[in-house]
C-alpha cells in the first residue's frame, strides 16, 4: 500500500475517532482510541489465525 492510501485510511480512522495520534517533530504516532477497539481487532487477529474446517 502507498504512502498516499496508509495517509488517507489514516485519515478516515481519525475522522471515525477509532485512533488517536500525537505528533514528535516530524513523525506521527498513532494507537487505537480505545480498549473496545483494541479487543475488537484482537478478536480478528485471532478468527484469522484458526484453521480452516
Amino acid at each position: 500500500m502507498g504512502e498516499s492510501a496508509v495517509s488517507h485510511q489514516l485519515r478516515a480512522l481519525r475522522a471515525m475517532r477509532l485512533v488517536n495520534y500525537r505528533r514528535e517533530g516530524r513523525n506521527i504516532y498513532y494507537r487505537l482510541a480505545d480498549h473496545h477497539v483494541v479487543n475488537l481487532y484482537r478478536e480478528v487477529v485471532e478468527h484469522l489465525d484458526e484453521p480452516e474446517a
